[in-house]
């Protein structure tokens, strides 16, 4: 064989090679985002959800990720007849370190709030949780406790995007009177707040978190006016249609820059 035969000769080899490893790589990848995907599932498992067919959820990792990320969502039916419980919450950064934040977190919150069946000393318990869990501080919440007898909401938000309470007429409420600051950075003698609204039948809550309306360079108020307008249009849609509707409308329909939980709720 000459020089050239040889140096063609072993460039296939190498070639050959490289395919191999490439295709080893590829596997492995599939297999930890399958590993990713099964961990984030088991994590998100909302047993009570099946019990509300009025209530749409849906659940975006970032454009680019394995699939896995620290916003989570969670529906809790509470011991009391007529009272159910919501949540989302985004802890920082993604990935499985953030989703494992949130598996703690969520768990932490849904236990809280079975408990104790009011939003703001829930959140008091999570924030003090928080403490003892590295990379949980700096994580945003919001929790409300829906009470279909009485037909008001109780809720409380720490550091987290107002929910928006809209109307069959075209109007809303942003539920934006009960804010205070994300977990940990706050002082731990001081409750946080919480507060009522009323409701009425075939109202919807949304529940959100900042993925669906942040967008770089962009004031936040901004993301808010238009995802206030896409309700104010769309508020009659069922609640899996609309939360369809906010995702094309608002372009994230295939996954953003961040993660995006979201709850839309027909009361």
């Amino acid at each position: 064989m000459g020089e050239r035969e040889a140096m063609e000769a072993e460039l296939y080899a190498r070639a050959r090679d490289l395919q191999r490893l490439n295709e080893e790589l590829r596997q492995a990848h599939a297999r930890d985002r399958q590993v990713a995907v099964t961990l984030q599932e088991a994590m998100l498992q909302s047993p009570d959800l099946a019990r509300h067919q009025d209530v749409a959820v849906r659940y975006l990792p970032a454009a680019g990720s394995l699939n896995v990320c620290g916003d989570w969502y969670d529906v809790v039916d509470l011991p009391d007849d007529g009272l159910f419980a919501v949540a989302v919450g985004d802890v920082v950064g993604h990935g499985l370190d953030a989703a494992a934040v949130m598996g703690m977190l969520r768990s932490a919150l849904s236990a809280a709030i079975r408990a104790l069946r009011e939003p703001a000393p829930a959140m008091e318990v999570l924030g003090l949780y928080a403490r003892s869990v590295e990379g949980a501080l700096a994580t945003t919440a919001v929790k409300a406790v829906i009470n279909t007898h009485g037909r008001h909401i109780i809720y409380s938000i720490a550091g987290h995007p107002p929910p928006v309470l809209a109307h069959p007429d075209g109007t809303f409420d942003l539920l934006d009177q009960a804010t205070d600051p994300p977990l940990g950075a706050r002082p731990t003698h001081v409750p946080r707040p919480q507060a009522a609204v009323p409701y009425t039948p075939g109202d919807t809550l949304v529940l959100y978190t900042d993925g669906l309306i942040e967008r770089r360079g962009e004031d936040i108020d901004v993301g808010l006016d238009r995802l206030t307008n896409v309700l104010t249009r769309y508020a009659r849609l069922s609640p899996e249609r609309l939360a369809d509707a906010l995702l094309a409308r608002l372009g994230v329909a295939g996954g953003g820059r961040d993660d995006i939980a979201l709850v839309v709720i027909r009361l």
